[in-house]
This record gives structure tokens, sequence and C-alpha cells, in this order.
């Protein structure tokens, strides 16, 4: 999975090109042009694109816009106060300026892959912590799930793209706490109700999935190019998923084993550990232990077909893992290896508070001004991740390269090899009645009948089999 590291954030960090990298992106994707649709323009002063730009390539100067003030240099030839009417400004649709970017960039980058490619849209928040603040807009005691406890601060909800290779954010929101006993501070009472800044504060105060179907409409109406939705159990109730596929998309996301959800199996009411109790597992170290056809249902009376894939946890070998599929389609190998692409947007938040400086930069009072530095700190790491896949993927570099190199790999051969293997072993138990010593004699016969060539790839794999 090739995901940004910091050796990549410091190499392109000491790079003398950085402003010729940056300008580059700027022109190829018409960034100016961009800002301008998203209502962000001036008639007269200076330029947008070009605070925009000042803004972008900060984090790579290993420079503040304080210590540029300080020291009396400031290359970008204009006072803080035009920097801060920017982020300040409650008209500039920063949703829409994220979505044209990044729906750009990914138009760009999809052309490298073949059309059977599995691509998917990740979901997943994360803590926007303001541990020191008291006069924040929209303020809030919000729980976060990583650290077990309450802080203040807020619950930064993201949508992004992923092919496996390279991940692309698409939207955002930052989320208050619907019960105002939990705000610390309310929105502005004279905020514009036509405005964009008006919608946002109403947003962040709504409940997640509701926040999350209003993104994935709009993701939809932007033609993004993708026909799965992947997130974590945080996400997976019935009546989320099922919302979900109203809107359009194909649903693979992590369980909650608990009481408190069931499915159809029949006319039958069942939870997770239910039927996997019920039914007989695969034999030997295949990929799943357990596929079956459920129902989700909700108090509407709605059903929804859906194969559940139970896998082994890798930390505890005598757990399981389920997985919901809402794609009938799909192989479990394909569910399994789809949810794997999760893990970018996960990478993504790391990248971006460690290296980014989210929620660090600007220490703003207003809800626009943290909106406006969070679209700021993606178009960074939009820049950074198309720069390394630019980089990186050979056919990236021309017509001919696209036409002469093959598909990116999802499966290594090693896993091919494997997956044979555990068909082989499948087989001989369900029609010959072999017991596992008999097997694995009979698997160890056939190894020792290759040659060396074929040995060197059989044998590790015998050996984890």
């Amino acid at each position: 999975m090739a995901s940004i590291t910091q050796n990549g954030f410091d190499d392109y960090a000491k790079n003398k090109n950085i402003h010729t990298s940056i300008k580059a992106f700027f022109r190829e994707y018409g960034i100016g042009t961009v800002l301008k649709k998203a209502n962000a323009y001036k008639v007269t002063g200076v330029p947008v694109v070009d605070v925009f730009y000042y803004l972008v390539q900060l984090v790579f100067t290993n420079k503040s816009m304080y210590m540029n003030i300080l020291m009396n240099v400031n290359p970008a030839g204009f006072a803080k106060d035009v920097v801060y009417r920017l982020l300040n400004s409650p008209y500039i649709n920063w949703g829409k300026y994220m979505l044209l970017t990044a729906v750009s960039v990914i138009h760009n980058i999809e052309g490298l892959t073949s059309e059977d490619r599995l691509n998917a849209l990740a979901v997943d928040d994360t803590m926007f912590s303001r541990h020191r603040s008291k006069k924040v807009e929209l303020l809030a005691n919000v729980y976060d799930h990583a650290a077990k406890k309450y802080t203040n601060g807020f619950r930064m909800l993201t949508v992004a793209w992923t092919d496996g290779v390279s991940l692309f954010p698409l939207l955002f929101r930052h989320l208050s706490s619907p019960n105002q006993k939990t705000r610390r501070n309310e929105a502005k009472a004279d905020i514009d109700k036509r405005s964009c800044g008006y919608a946002a504060r109403k947003q962040a105060i709504m409940s997640t999935p509701e926040v999350l179907f209003l993104m994935l409409e709009r993701a939809r109406k932007f033609m993004v190019p993708a026909r799965h939705v992947i997130f974590d159990s945080w996400f997976s109730y019935p009546a989320t998923i099922m919302r979900i596929r109203q809107i359009g998309y194909h649903v693979v996301g992590r369980l909650k084993n608990t009481s408190k959800i069931k499915y159809l199996v029949g006319k039958d009411k069942l939870t997770l550990s239910q039927i996997y109790n019920a039914r007989r597992k695969r034999p030997g170290k295949s990929k799943y232990l357990l596929s079956v056809e459920v129902m989700l249902y909700n108090d509407q009376g709605d059903t929804l077909p859906t194969r559940l894939v139970y896998v082994r946890d890798r930390l505890h070998s005598k757990k399981w893992i389920a997985f919901a599929s809402t794609d009938m389609t799909l192989t479990e190998e394909q569910v399994i290896a789809l949810y794997g692409k999760r893990w970018d947007i996960e990478v993504f938040f790391k990248m971006c508070k460690s290296y980014l400086k989210l929620g660090r930069e600007f220490q703003g009072l207003s809800y626009d001004c943290i909106t406006a530095h969070t679209a700021v700190v993606l178009t960074r790491y939009i820049i950074l991740a198309a720069q390394k896949r630019q980089n990186e993927d050979p056919r990236s570099l021309g017509e001919l390269f696209h036409l002469c190199y093959d598909e990116l790999a999802d499966v290594q051969f090693s896993d091919v090899l494997a997956t044979i293997l555990d068909y082989f072993h499948e087989s001989l138990y369900e029609c010959l009645f072999l017991s596992e010593a008999q097997m694995n004699g009979l698997l160890e016969v056939f190894i020792s009948k290759l040659s060396g060539a074929f040995k060197h790839f059989f044998v590790p794999l015998a050996v984890v089999g």
C-alpha cells in the first residue's frame, strides 16, 4: 500500500523545487478557477489564489506566518489581515472547492488503472482537538474513541476516495455535539443565513449519520468514480447501511458483535454470534471462516440482501471478525481486499496531524477559520499524494507506459498460490474425506515432485498452510 510516509514528506520538503511543484499543480488543475467557482475571489486587491498558494506552501518552508511577520520577512507581499479575511469568510464554499479539486485529480489518476479495479469511498472520523480553547465557536465536549475519554474539540468526519494505492479527501465536516448541554459555545448569532457558513454550522450540530448521508449524496452528484463505501464498525448499523444503499452506493463494512443488532436468516432473527455458532466453518487456513447470506431489516419492514463474511482475528486466533457486503456480486476474497483499502484513511489522518499541521497552524476562534484551515491542509495532502503517484507509478509518465504496463496488482503471486492450495486442501477434505494428517502428507508428496523453481514458491506456502 503506497501511503505517504515521513520520509516522503521530508524528501518533498527538502526539495529545492517545492514552489515549482506546487505552482505546477495549481496550473494543471486550475486552482484559481476552482476557487472562483467556490465563491472565493476578489474584485480588487491581492488575488485569492495568491493568498491560498501562500498558505499551502507555508508548511514546507519550516516557517510560520507569525515568524515571517516577526522577522519582517513576508515573501507573499501582503499583510496578515488579508489571510485572516480569507480564512474567516463565511461565503466561501470549501466543500465545493474540495470536490472539484479532488475529482479532477481522481479522473487523472483513474486512467492509470483498469476499469475492473474496485475503487471506494472511505469514511471515518478523527479528533480535532482544541484542549486549551474556551471561546472557539461551537466548541463541544466530544468523545475521543482512540483515547477513550471526552475532550474539547470536534469530530472531523471525512469522506475520501481510494483505489488502494492513492487516497484523496473529498469532503469533511467538523462535528460539534447535537446536545446543547455538551456544547461549550454556540454559533454566531449574526451570521448570514444565505451563506455557506450558516449551512456548515447547521450540519455541525446534526447527528453523524445525517451529515454522512449529505456528504455521500453530494459525492454522488459530482459523479465521483466509486461504487462502494467502506467504513469501520462505528457506522455499521442496519439503518445506516440501508440508507446508503438508497443513495446508490454499496457498503462494505466491519460489523459490531452485539446482541442489540440482529439479522434475518430465513425467518429467524439472529445475532452475529448465533449465526457463527450455528454454521459449519471452512477447514484449514482458508482466507475466511464462514460466508452467509442474510437480510438486513428496519422498523418499516424494508429488507436488504447482504453477505456476511467471517474472518479470523489476527491478534486473537480464537476470535473472529465479521464484514458485511451489500454487493452480492463480490466474492468473499474481494470483500476482504476491498475493506483492507480502508487503512489508507488512517494513514491520511496521521499524516495531516503529524506533518501537515492539522489543527495546529492557525488558532482561529470562528468555525469558518477552522473549515478554511482544514481545506488548506487537505490540499497539501492532495498535492503530496498526486506527486507520489506521479513519481512512483511508471504509467503516469505518458501514454506509452500506460499501454505497456499492466494493472497494479491487488493480489500478489504468492497470495494466488496460497489460494490455490487452500482450494486444493478443501477439495480433498470434502470429496475424499481424508484426515488432516493424510491431507498434509499428500501435499508434501505433491511438493516434493516439483522442480526447484516451483518448489521455491510452494514450500513457504505449505509451511503456512
